[in-house]
């Protein structure tokens, strides 16, 4: 232990932690800008700065740790001169036109600014660093608005790995972030999982807007506008309308709908849904390739930024991935393709689908040529869940007190199994609840399986969860990948060669779609936290408000097929449910 004083008050402190540890501790709040724990612990945006006695310069809080003996001032006179002048420079390259920030009233840049009283009039809200747009199929940059806090290069560069984002400073003079100049980011190599937006602090990285899109087919009468949901989206929706993370499901999925209704959509249907017809196609693809010698192990094709990765940096291995579409994807197709006649009196070109996911890579998923059936689009639009809740606000709707509202629609009708897609693991864990009864021919009397549910932030090994499951005498090598560190540690596990895998779920996106790079931004509490409280929410439905949770007992999913797919993998399902992935090329310095 160390004996240290902060402002006055003697206390000790476990030796190895930061001054800006040993203060939260205490209740002692020291501002940061530039600052993730684990991930951005540089000190160089010097708003953490504290003065401690025998030290000439002011040290960052964030990244210098406590010694025995050492006295530290967090709010003296000249820690709060610098603080000011450090906010009054970054201020002095912003631009300021808050009124149409993407970040909605939740910058921290500008939250300090308002607490430490600095006056941007005395600055002028100019062009900002630099006044260029980077554009983006999925995320854009606003590079005026960049406070050169480094946080997204850091994402990027170690939670990613995609090494898209860079901090340029090659004159010395005019530093700046971006991807390769002169690049779009899908140019560029990214792969569109938002993680960057969510950190950002202020409204520099942001989704493409598709609200403006969604507006336009909804006043359009020629089309019939039908709404899906992702299972993560009900984990997450709530909190930006003020509900807690892990809010249970049952509380926040009937607003839900009834805000859904409330916008103006003609039909409302679930993507839970699309998830349990993903494990009748994927798992009825893993069965045989199994019993027919196929490519092994198979890949899950679920998540869109984890596609564009193997399709751009592991091309090698893209006859591993599953040929089935994404959920959403799946049953956009069929929405128009067997819903629309059947059930709407409407032809596929009448229809437009749009689905509200927690990630941003979807609207990229959404443009992929391959993603049409006879020349209509799958999916036409994509709101993140950060996006829905801002459409509920512009339309004055009253999210909290609204009743609860349950669709008609036989495609909002799920099992436990669907909802659980939206944890790391969850896909696996269907599939496995599937595979097994359909193989053993038998029920499975447990169906949690929590060897693959959990994240442990410690080591690769938490991102990477490994389970060997009997089924009809075959050991079955399953194995579920999430966050981009994890996936390149599975390559070269691959590459080495040395276990044969059968079954391996991969998701871009550390802890799996509940976190999302669309979903809710909430600093108050630890990325790790977040996670598990959404999870944990979605196996709570999974559990108790779920009569039915295996996929292949879903009612409406056996409907599907006696009226329209005929049987899992049939040729009218490889039409509409499943694509193909090939190597993409992209630019880097």
């Amino acid at each position: 232990m160390a004996k240290i004083t902060i402002n006055g008050v003697s206390l000790k402190v476990k030796n190895g932690m930061t001054i800006l540890k040993a203060c939260e501790e205490q209740g002692i709040r020291i501002p940061t800008l530039c600052f993730l724990e684990e991930i951005n612990e540089i000190g160089f945006c010097r708003i953490c700065v504290v003065e401690v006695v025998g030290e000439q310069d002011l040290i960052s809080a964030c990244n210098t740790e406590v010694t025995n003996g050492m006295i530290i001032e967090t709010d003296s006179e000249k820690v709060l001169n610098s603080r000011i002048a450090s906010l009054q420079l970054l201020a002095g390259k912003h631009r300021f036109d808050c009124w149409k920030c993407p970040k909605e009233g939740r910058c921290e840049f500008y939250d300090l600014l308002k607490e430490y009283d600095v006056k941007v009039d005395d600055f002028g809200g100019g062009v900002g660093r630099n006044p260029e747009i980077i554009p983006g199929i999925g995320i854009e940059m606003d590079q005026s608005k960049c406070v050169l806090c480094k946080r997204c290069v850091a994402v990027c560069q170690d939670v990613v790995t995609a090494n898209v984002l860079k901090f340029r400073d090659d004159d010395g003079m005019n530093p700046f972030v971006s991807p390769t100049p002169g690049l779009a980011f899908e140019d560029a190599g990214c792969i569109f999982c938002g993680q960057c937006t969510k950190v950002c602090p202020t409204g520099t990285l942001y989704e493409t807007d598709h609200i403006k899109r969604v507006k336009a087919l909804l006043k359009d009468r020629k089309k019939t506008v039908v709404v899906q949901m992702a299972p993560a989206v009900r984990a997450a929706l709530g909190e930006e309308f003020g509900y807690a993370v892990g809010t249970p499901v049952r509380e926040i999925q009937g607003k839900m709908y009834r805000s859904l209704k409330l916008l103006g959509f003609d039909d409302i249907t679930d993507v839970n849904w699309g998830a349990d017809l993903t494990i009748l196609e994927e798992g009825t693809e893993l069965i045989n390739r199994i019993k027919n010698g196929g490519k092994l192990p198979l890949f899950t094709s679920c998540s869109p930024g984890w596609v564009r990765y193997s399709e751009m940096y592991r091309p090698e291995y893209l006859d591993n991935l599953s040929t089935a579409k994404s959920p959403h994807m799946m049953q956009g197709a069929l929405i128009k393709a067997y819903y629309a006649p059947k059930y709407l009196d409407k032809k596929p070109e009448e229809v437009a689908v749009v689905s509200i996911m927690p990630c941003t890579a979807k609207k990229y998923e959404i443009s992929r040529e391959e993603m049409e059936v006879d020349g209509v689009r799958d999916v036409d639009a994509v709101l993140t869940v950060r996006e829905l809740g801002k459409f509920i606000k512009m339309q004055g709707i009253d999210f909290r007190n609204l009743e609860d509202y349950q669709p008609e629609s036989h495609l909002a009708q799920f099992t436990g199994a669907g909802t659980i897609f939206g944890a790391s693991g969850g896909v696996a864990e269907a599939a496995l609840r599937t595979v097994y009864e359909v193989l053993e021919e038998k029920p499975l009397e447990k169906l949690e399986f929590e060897i693959v549910r959990g994240v442990d932030f410690e080591t690769y090994e938490g991102f990477i969860k490994e389970a060997t499951v009997t089924v009809a005498g075959m050991k079955l090598n399953c194995a579920v990948v999430h966050g981009g560190a994890a996936l390149k540690e599975m390559y070269k596990r691959l590459d080495e060669n040395k276990k044969q895998y059968h079954f391996i779920e991969f998701m871009a996106c550390p802890g799996g779609c509940v976190n999302g790079g669309g979903m809710p931004v909430c600093s108050s509490m630890s990325m790790e936290n977040v996670i598990r409280k959404r999870a944990q929410s979605l196996y709570d439905q999974d559990a108790t408000d779920t009569p039915l949770r295996k996929s292949h007992n879903n009612p409406s999913i056996t409907k599907v097929y006696e009226e329209f797919l005929g049987e899992a993998n049939s040729h009218v399902a490889h039409k509409y449910c499943h694509t193909h992935y090939s190597k993409k090329d992209f630019r880097k310095e």
